[in-house]
This record gives C-alpha cells, sequence and structure tokens, in this order.
C-alpha cells in the first residue's frame, strides 16, 4: 500500500510522490530494503513542457549520500501538455530501513525552449516495522 502523498510546485510543475515498502524484494537480514515510488507530474502552466533530465540525491538512515543522475525517467522523455500528467512507479533500495529521495527535474518548456528546474520533494520510505 502506497504511503500519503508529498508535493511540491515549481512554476506550475507539480510534483507528487508516494511510497511502499517492498515487502517481497526485501531481505532484512541481508540489509536489503526496497521499496517503491510513485510519481506523479502535473502541469498546471499554460505551455507544454518536456522532461529532459533528472538528479536523484538518495540518503540512507546512516547519512550515506549516493546521486543518480540521467535522462528523462525509466527510459522516457515525456511531453506534458496543459492540465495533463505523467505517472510512473521506480524504486530504490537502501541498506538501512528508513531512507529519503529528494532531486530535480529538469525540463524544457517546448513553446520557448526555456529550462526549468522542477524541485522533486523530498519524500521519506520506511520499512513498517521501523515505524512501531
Amino acid at each position: 500500500m502506497f504511503s500519503e502523498v508529498v508535493s511540491s510546485r515549481t512554476m506550475d510543475v507539480v510534483v507528487s510522490v508516494q511510497t511502499a515498502y517492498a515487502v517481497e524484494q526485501s531481505s532484512p537480514e541481508m540489509h536489503h530494503f526496497m521499496f517503491a515510488y510513485r510519481v506523479t507530474i502535473t502541469n498546471e502552466s499554460d505551455y507544454p513542457v518536456q522532461l529532459m533530465r533528472r538528479l536523484w540525491i538518495i540518503t540512507d538512515a546512516h547519512g550515506r549520500k549516493r546521486k543518480v543522475e540521467g535522462e528523462g525517467v525509466i527510459g522516457q522523455q515525456p511531453i506534458i501538455m496543459p492540465g495533463q500528467s505523467h505517472e510512473y512507479v521506480s524504486g530504490c533500495d537502501f541498506k538501512t530501513p528508513l531512507g529519503q529521495m529528494k532531486g530535480y527535474y529538469y525540463m524544457v518548456r517546448t513553446s520557448d525552449d526555456a529550462n526549468l528546474k522542477v524541485r522533486i520533494p523530498t519524500f521519506v520510505m520506511a520499512s513498517p516495522f521501523v515505524l512501531n
């Protein structure tokens, strides 16, 4: 089951994230904790935008950070029309039962090629037994 939604807005682009602990893919005794996250990007501006690149900053419960950069998301560089959304699900693994992610989507407004740096809100991923 996915968590509550965490959202942020940058220049009328809204990024919303929900997370879920992936029990079947996790192995706590081996310090392997897998999480799924669902991202919805909604274009509330008057112009189409295209997602070109992403930057993730991933931090585990011990403060160890890693960066993941690359083109698009899950192999796509979607164009999101005004009033439309793009949604995808991906995953992240940790060596701790608690972690967080945040970052940016680098987009282009297709009407005038303006570059947009859209913030991805910080979201926490916690295995269920950590919260009890």
